[in-house]
This record gives structure tokens, C-alpha cells and sequence, in this order.
């Protein structure tokens, strides 16, 4: 069974349930995860907020320090590290190294804290009145991870939150925890203070603890759009900061003048990339116009004819499985639901894959999407590619706006003008133009926004020092008598 960490210490969970950790590749057991207490929860809370009374006034350029550190140790780890969320999740891992570099970017952009979090100052705002603003830290903050990225998604919060001066508590995903005992294993290393960053495992009961905890001034979450909703309504009513991060719909819009092989290597990428179970991945193609539809749908059926899937530790593999069997279980009960209201499969990913152990579908393909079909409008989190056609490009972009998810979307074209109307009138925060997947880079905020995105303040990039800290400003005036100094009193 695997151990909570508090205040620095290893120490076994009191929880009398706990969650079975597979291979989803093998079906192998690897470990167990305690599905841990509200008491528990605590225990890290009071850590934490001990911890803050001296962390918050250590400065910021040595609280970076420890950050430094650990960035050094995450490279020296990194393959480690990388086989470890494929052999958790499932990924592939030439994806697993990708999510665990973007993580140690989040470490390297959260090193410059000092700079990041600087206030402002000015003199004579009104005759003999000064002014200025400074960015505090708020106390402790709690971290809900999702499963399709353990090493990452955790990174895209703590580091800033801790050099901006905070501390913190992060609940893995019950499914997916082994990585982050690593991580922890790390942290200890680089010498982080104890208390500063906690790690408390569980489920349900722990999340609800965390959104209602009177000592927890702030969450961060990933994961679906219900949950997002849950933890958003539930920590705002118990006066904390919520930063929300939900499910998707995330179209992708081809033009007639694109570069069509490569719109459609990109857009079969983004879709089947980690089997679909990303938060930005791609779903819904949309081509202007019957030739453009025609030549897609052929150059995206001969790349799923020729997805190898099986194990993500092995380098002939390019796709792995799914997390469990209930989710291939609900991805395949969404691809019947497709050609049970009129759409047409072009490559059932469903065949041929029961015989392999763990929680195996290839790439489907299905043609003749509709906005009304239940596909199009709910998130398959699965390695499904659905093909849509449109007469103009107006009219896919009113079709993509018209989904109640805001997180990505993307156009393929060669029109400078072109690519300037779709940024200009979609409503998804993160764009692509010729891109995929349109995750920003860590120095940019990240987050959606409709049902995608439930909170004020983005992540990562200058929104983390907003979201983890509170501004305080103070208006000053002093007597400008100068009696003082020329008695000598000032000297």
C-alpha cells in the first residue's frame, strides 16, 4: 500500500478502503492506493499551514532555490520518471517523456518567481502621497491531479504556488499515484522544508474535504466537466479560489487550401495521441467543402489503418491502451451510438483488439458527423476520429461555438486572412493555426473557458501569481517638516 506524505514523513494511511493500481496495458497489479480520510486531509492541512508561518517570509530568490534543485533531480530522473507514467498510464513513451519535459518546464518557469511577482510603486499619486502594490501569499493551497497526466498536471500548479510563497497539499489521481510517490521521493532530496509540500491520497472524500476545508484558501483542479463543476460550486461557497480545468469538445476546422497531408498527420496526432485521453486532444474535423472532406477522410483512414498499438514500452508502438476497462467500455458504447443515429464507421477500432491483455481499442473512424448526434456533442476522452463537412467556413465556425465547451480548437490553412478571422470570432481560449494541440508553453496562462473552464483566473504563465497570491495595496503620506534636518535630529 502506498503512503501518504506529511510534514516530511512517509506514513501509512488510516483509510480502511483502497483502489487497486493496474497496468492498463497488462492488467497487471502494481501497487494499492488508499483511498484515504477527510482526517488525513487535515493532518497535511495543519502541516502546511504551520509550515507557512516561516515559508512565507522566507524570500523569494531562496525559495526558488529549492526549485533549482529539484529541477536538476527531475533530469537526472527523467527516464525513470517517463517509464513509469507509461507503465501507470499507459501512454507511449515517447508521449510519456513529452509530459514530463513540459513539467519541468513548469520547474524552470516557476524559478523566476522573484521577477514574476514583483509589485509596483509610485511616487506622488496626489502632492506628497506615495503608493504600492505588493503580491502576497495566501497560506495553503490544494492541488486535485487528474489520470492522464501524472507527472505533469501537478507541476502546472505547485511550483508556482511554493515560490510565490505558499504551501501546499496535492491529491493524486486514485488511479495513477505511483509517479508522484516519486516525485515526493525528489522533493525530499532537494531539501524542500517540511510541511511545504504535502501529498495526501484518496478519492471522493478527500476532494469534498478539500473544497471545504476552512484552513485551504485555494484549489486547482483538472479533470471532467461534472467534477470541475462540483469542486468550482463547493470551494467558492466555502470562500476559497478556484481554478477549474474541464472536459472538451475541441473541433478542428480544414480549408480547401491547407496543406491537406499535413492537416491530416496533425489532425489523426492530436486526435489518437495518448489513445484521446487528453484534455486538448482533437475531435471533431471539419472540412469545408466536399473535395477537402473527401481527400481528408482518405489520408486519415490510411494512418488508423496503420496504428500499432500494444505496449507504450515498446518503441514499435504508437498507440497504447486505455486506463481501464470501464473506460473502453463507455468510448465503445459512444461509437455505437454514432452509427445507431446515421454515422458511418470507416474503421471500427472495436475489432480485432479483445484477444490483448489490459484495455486495448484501436482508431476509429467515422464519417458523416452531425452537430445533433450525442459524438459530437459530448467528450469521447478515446482514440476516435470523427469526420464532419461543412459548405463554408462561417458555418463551421458557428458549429464549433455552438458547443458548450470552450477549450481548444484549431484551423488548417495557408490564408494569413483566413487564420485571422477564425482567432478573431472562435470562442475557445486556446487557438492553433496549424497546429494540433495548442497547449501554451508555461510562461503563457493556460485554461479554456464555457464548460471547459470554471474559475477567474487561469493557469500557469502571469496568471499563477494572480491566482496564488492576494494584492495588497497601501497609500502613504509622511510629514515633509524639515525642521529635523537642518537641527540635526535627521542626521
Amino acid at each position: 500500500m502506498i503512503k501518504n506524505h506529511i510534514n516530511g514523513k512517509w506514513i501509512a494511511s488510516e483509510a480502511k478502503e483502497s483502489l487497486e493500481i493496474h497496468n492498463p496495458a497488462t492488467g497487471e497489479v502494481l501497487e494499492r492506493c488508499p483511498l484515504g480520510t477527510a482526517s488525513e486531509l487535515d493532518q497535511a492541512v495543519q502541516a502546511a499551514k504551520e509550515a507557512f508561518k516561516t515559508w512565507r517570509s522566507t524570500p523569494a530568490v531562496d525559495r526558488v532555490q529549492y526549485l533549482f534543485k529539484l529541477k536538476v533531480l527531475l533530469e537526472e530522473h527523467f527516464e525513470e520518471l517517463s517509464r513509469l507514467v507509461t507503465t501507470e498510464h499507459g501512454k507511449t513513451l515517447v508521449e510519456a517523456r513529452g509530459s514530463v519535459r513540459r513539467g519541468i518546464q513548469m520547474v524552470e518557469t516557476a524559478c523566476g518567481m522573484p521577477t514574476l511577482m514583483m509589485g509596483e510603486h509610485f511616487e506622488d499619486i496626489a502632492p506628497g502621497i506615495d503608493s504600492k502594490a505588493v503580491n502576497r501569499p495566501m497560506g495553503v493551497f490544494g492541488i486535485i491531479a487528474p489520470f492522464n497526466f501524472p507527472a505533469m498536471v501537478p507541476f502546472w500548479f505547485w511550483p508556482f504556488g511554493v515560490a510565490a510563497g505558499n504551501t501546499i497539499v496535492i491529491k493524486p489521481s486514485e488511479r495513477v499515484p505511483l509517479t508522484q510517490v516519486k516525485i515526493f521521493e525528489l522533493i525530499e532530496k532537494a531539501g524542500f522544508p517540511k510541511g511545504v509540500v504535502n501529498m495526501v491520497h484518496g478519492g471522493k472524500d478527500v476532494v469534498n474535504a478539500m473544497c471545504t476545508h476552512p484552513d485551504i484558501k485555494g484549489i486547482s483542479f483538472v479533470g471532467s466537466t461534472p467534477v470541475a463543476k462540483h469542486v468550482y460550486v463547493t470551494g467558492t461557497s466555502h470562500g476559497k479560489r478556484v481554478q477549474a480545468l474541464g472536459g472538451a469538445k475541441n473541433f478542428m476546422v480544414v480549408l480547401p487550401d491547407a496543406q491537406l497531408d499535413k492537416a491530416a498527420a496533425t489532425a489523426y496526432e492530436s486526435i489518437t495521441g495518448c489513445a484521446g485521453e487528453r484534455c486538448l486532444a482533437g475531435s471533431v474535423v471539419i472540412s469545408v467543402g466536399k473535395e477537402t472532406a473527401g481527400k481528408i477522410e482518405e489520408l486519415v483512414v490510411k494512418r488508423a489503418k496503420e496504428t500499432v498499438i500494444g505496449n507504450g514500452l515498446d518503441s514499435k508502438v504508437t498507440m497504447g491502451p486505455l486506463i481501464s476497462q470501464a473506460s473502453k467500455d463507455r468510448v465503445k458504447g459512444m461509437i455505437q451510438s454514432a452509427l445507431d443515429e446515421g454515422a458511418e464507421i470507416l474503421v471500427d477500432g472495436r475489432k480485432d483488439v479483445d484477444h490483448l491483455p489490459g484495455y486495448f481499442l484501436n482508431t476509429t473512424v467515422i464519417k458523416g458527423i452531425k452537430p445533433h448526434m450525442t459524438i459530437a456533442k459530448e467528450e469521447v476522452f478515446g482514440p476516435v476520429v470523427l469526420l464532419a463537412e461543412s459548405d463554408t467556413f462561417d458555418e463551421a465556425i458557428a458549429w464549433l461555438n455552438s458547443s458548450p465547451f470552450g477549450n481548444t480548437t484549431t484551423l488548417f490553412t495557408t490564408s494569413g486572412a483566413a487564420a485571422r478571422k477564425f482567432s478573431y470570432e472562435v470562442e475557445p481560449s486556446m487557438i492553433g493555426i496549424n497546429i494540433g494541440v495548442p497547449a501554451p508553453m508555461a510562461f503563457f496562462s493556460f485554461g479554456g473557458t464555457k464548460d471547459s473552464f470554471f474559475g477567474d483566473v487561469k493557469a500557469h504563465g502571469k496568471s499563477c501569481v494572480t491566482f496564488f497570491t492576494d494584492t495588497k495595496t497601501t497609500i502613504e503620506r509622511w510629514g515633509s517638516d524639515s525642521s529635523i534636518w537642518s537641527s540635526g535630529q535627521g542626521k
